[in-house]
């Protein structure tokens, strides 16, 4: 039997669900279209914003995403980081989990020796235990998000699996407090608005061409 409100409730999550899952659908049609000199050009553009920003400029230990084809391009990103003697961290995600770790890398040319996924992602491998993990260290002071979608507001849309917004709830209970949390997007991936739940983490910023 059902509580009151609960139909109600279920209504409302199978609403969210679907939205979510024609936004997807949509903002996939449009990176799709994306052709590869205009990535580049968007990905080369937040590259020199990213470099110049304050709170970049200001961050010792920053985690970053090793982009996908229909992500923005990250490599001039993690060059700099090394090349400014930062600390930089990439994910490793669990399959079959919502489970994500961020770990350190040793220099820009340590990418070559990380295994590919399943999911076409470069990422280190599960035997590899010699590599920090940011949050059994000292933190983060920043973290490049990647996502399918975003609005004005700091609003995101993922792709479904919750590694962010899991990890999110893990860095708010470390020491060092919540990480300052910037989206890299092309100006296709900024909606008028993203559909959300309670438990979705907002981003502090969004950076893309237009902003």
């Amino acid at each position: 039997m059902e509580r009151p409100g609960q139909g109600g409730e279920m209504a409302a999550v199978a609403a969210l669900r679907e939205a979510k899952r024609a936004l997807r659908g949509e903002l996939r049609r449009r990176l799709r279209a994306l052709g590869e000199a205009e990535k580049q050009r968007q990905s080369r553009l937040l590259s020199r914003k990213v470099i110049g920003h304050p709170k970049y400029q200001d961050s010792k230990r920053i985690a970053i995403f090793l982009s996908m084809p229909d992500e923005i391009q990250t490599e001039d990103i993690i060059k700099d980081i090394f090349k400014q003697g930062k600390e930089c961290f990439i994910p490793r995600y669990k399959p079959q989990s919502n489970h994500m770790d961020m770990l350190k890398l040793s220099s820009a040319e340590d990418i070559s020796s990380l295994t590919l996924t399943s999911w076409n992602i470069l990422q280190p491998s599960d035997d590899d235990s010699a590599r920090e993990e940011a949050l059994a260290g000292g933190g983060l002071d920043l973290i490049f998000v990647p996502g399918l979608g975003f609005d004005k507001k700091g609003n995101r849309l993922g792709r479904g699996k919750g590694y962010y917004d899991t990890y999110l709830e893990r860095c708010m209970k470390h020491p060092s407090g919540k990480p300052y949390l910037i989206a890299l997007a092309f100006r296709e991936q900024i909606c008028e608005s993203v559909p959300v739940a309670e438990n979705d983490v907002q981003v502090d910023e969004i950076l893309y061409e237009d902003c």
